[in-house]
């Protein structure tokens, strides 16, 4: 396999030659985006094997550009802001970013990062095939793909991942946390209203009539998938 590709998206170009020099010396190739519009442009041509995206940026911010590139692609996203707030924390992970980390941070524990997050993303990529079928429900976590009696769900990438978690373990209750953990990658302290976000949002797009199952709240602990009648 050849040097992965890193897509570099912040306005500082001291954060480019930082990053870029201990990211090279690690064996990866960098390219770098200076705005939110000229990050999308690079994406769709280059097509990296992960993306550093700061939130703060001019044209088109983080969030956005995060937004845009979980309409077509699972490619793994880190984000960095100046900012320490939860609120962005949270929305990061509501959008599908896979890693968080806040400026100051270290070169080297960027780098550190990016490789967790790739070796993760590759070992997903190469699990064997895995269906759950519930009746007319069917989640098909290899191309995220999750169908109603044939018709297709518009989840999210994240989304779908809760959704498959609870999904391959009916009756077995997930804390929010260990749902954090599992889904993301590690603990995330303090951000636990991400999942109450990301159910909130699957329940939304899950249909209204009885089909058998649901995801169903644990007060005070998290959620479980539920089957009561599979219909066979």
């Amino acid at each position: 396999m050849g040097r992965q590709l890193i897509l570099i998206c912040d306005d500082q170009r001291i954060i480019h030659e930082t990053l870029s020099t201990y990211l090279k010396s690690e064996g990866f190739d960098c390219i770098s985006a200076l705005d939110g519009e000229q990050a999308i442009s690079l994406f769709n041509d280059k097509k990296p094997d992960l993306i550093i995206l700061d939130i703060m940026m001019p044209r088109k911010n983080g969030m956005d550009v995060c937004r845009e590139i979980r309409q077509t692609s699972h490619t793994p996203i880190i984000m960095l802001t100046a900012k320490s707030e939860e609120i962005d924390r949270v929305l990061g992970l509501e959008l599908g970013a896979d890693d968080y980390i806040v400026k100051p941070f270290s070169a080297r524990e960027v780098v550190a990062r990016v490789k967790a997050v790739l070796r993760r993303f590759i070992r997903e990529q190469e699990e064997p095939s895995q269906i759950i079928r519930y009746g007319g429900l069917e989640i098909n976590i290899n191309n995220y793909d999750v169908r109603l009696d044939g018709e297709r769900l518009p989840l999210t990438p994240k989304e779908v991942e809760i959704f498959q978690l609870l999904a391959s373990h009916p009756g077995k209750v997930y804390s929010r946390e260990k749902i954090l953990s599992l889904v993301w990658g590690y603990d995330y302290f303090g951000d636990t209203r991400a999942v109450d976000t990301q159910i909130k949002r699957i329940r939304q797009k899950l249909p209204q009539e009885d089909v058998g199952w649901a995801i169903k709240t644990v007060y005070g602990v998290g959620y479980r998938f539920e089957v009561y009648n599979s219909g066979e």
